[in-house]
């Protein structure tokens, strides 16, 4: 499906949130053995992941984690999955995989429906750096 890396895991994001910018800058981070590939879920790219996947945007508007020919994951399963291959405290925060994914799930989208009010949001999408712009999917 379309042109993206099979060997890399695909974070799909809200390119106009500011917590979401900031969780992509911290991934990026400590993302120490480069699994990770962004890609915003408003641009042309996104939204073919997403129909490609059949997602449906209702249910997550937020992160979706695609690790092509394998499996996608959304919501706080995404979250937990990408702390599984951060080093630093981020791994550890895989511990809250032993919480019901409905209980995850209700933090998670109490954070995420107010994200805008609590982090704000910008006009545009994140544009990276030039040391960034592989990390980036267009």
């Amino acid at each position: 499906m379309l042109n993206i890396p099979k060997n890399k895991k695909i974070i799909l994001f809200d390119g106009v949130c500011n917590l979401c910018d900031s969780a992509v800058q911290r991934i990026i981070k400590h993302d120490t053995k480069d699994v990770f590939r962004f890609v915003a879920l408003q641009s042309d790219l996104g939204q073919k992941i997403i129909k490609h996947l059949g997602i449906d945007t209702q249910k997550t508007d937020s992160i979706i984690l695609y690790q092509p020919g394998f499996a996608y994951y959304y919501k706080s399963e995404a979250a937990l999955e990408i702390a599984k291959n951060l080093s630093g405290l981020f791994y550890f925060a895989a511990i809250f995989s032993i919480f019901p994914i409905a209980f995850n799930n209700y933090i998670y989208d109490y954070i995420a429906k107010n994200r805008y009010k609590w982090y704000g949001k910008k006009e545009t999408c994140l544009i990276p750096t030039k040391e960034l712009q592989g990390k980036f999917l267009e």
